[in-house]
């Protein structure tokens, strides 16, 4: 197994990449702190379940990204374990399409809330963890979005870009402390979020691509499960695109 004995964090576990990600890593051993907003007891029995078929240990952490109190109290619960942290991978994320004309400030502030600022101070606490021990791994999901722009997508390519420079100062700066930092950029991948897409537009990106279909979710988890493990021990300050091919 790629990832036996090690601890992750993961955020967005209530669906798609977060959720294909918790199984795929509690498949590979690894013991999980399973980030949500709001717990509910289908999520709860869904990870009771999930631990006790691959023999791990999975423990569920809610916080607000809209609330820096809840952020901290998070980190807060999941240091008082005082289980050394080898893995965060920050997944949570929102879009609010429009295009640029009407993009409204409220839409700009509350997405680069959401997918950058609160994931770059869960990670400032979550690295302290890893100091301790001089090692560790941390994962952004970014979007081909964050690399080549996408009209009606203001706002969310720019948090996405956002992520990537980020994920690029934080590995250079992180190294010496033993820590790796990459990003993966999904392209379309079959999700609640991409449900939503106009036909015109997914057919657009899907014909683009040198595999035209769908990603799946657990397409993307596998690609970080690879990152994350010693497998990926040399790489860091990387933007992997899991996206089809798109644009190749």
């Amino acid at each position: 197994m790629l990832l036996a004995g090690k601890t992750a964090v993961i955020t967005g576990c209530l669906q798609g990449i977060g959720k294909s990600t918790l199984i795929t890593f509690a498949r590979q051993g690894a013991n999980l702190f399973a980030c949500i907003q709001q717990g509910d007891v289908a999520f709860l029995t869904f990870i009771d379940e999930l631990a006790e078929e691959h023999g791990v240990t999975i423990t569920p952490v809610c916080f607000d990204l809209l609330d820096d109190a809840s952020i901290k109290q998070a980190a807060m619960t999941i240091q008082k374990t005082k289980q050394p942290i080898d893995i965060l991978v920050n997944v949570a994320g929102v879009t609010m399409d429009a295009l640029f004309p009407m993009v409204t400030m409220d839409q700009l502030q509350k997405t680069f809330s959401i997918n950058f600022f609160s994931q770059m101070v869960f990670t400032q606490y979550i690295t302290r963890l890893m100091l301790r021990n001089k090692r560790g791994c941390i994962l952004n999901i970014a979007s081909i979005s964050g690399v080549d722009g996408n009209a009606g997508q203001l706002a969310y390519s720019a948090s996405k870009a956002a992520m990537i420079a980020a994920t690029k100062t934080l590995s250079a700066e992180l190294a010496p402390q033993g820590i790796r930092v990459n990003a993966v950029a999904p392209g379309v991948i079959q999700t609640a979020m991409t449900e939503n897409l106009p036909e015109s537009v997914l057919s657009g990106k899907l014909s683009a691509a040198a595999l035209p279909r769908l990603g799946l979710a657990e397409e993307v988890a596998k690609t970080l499960c690879w990152l994350a493990s010693d497998a990926a021990s040399y790489v860091t300050g990387q933007v992997i695109r899991v996206d089809g091919g798109i644009g190749h």
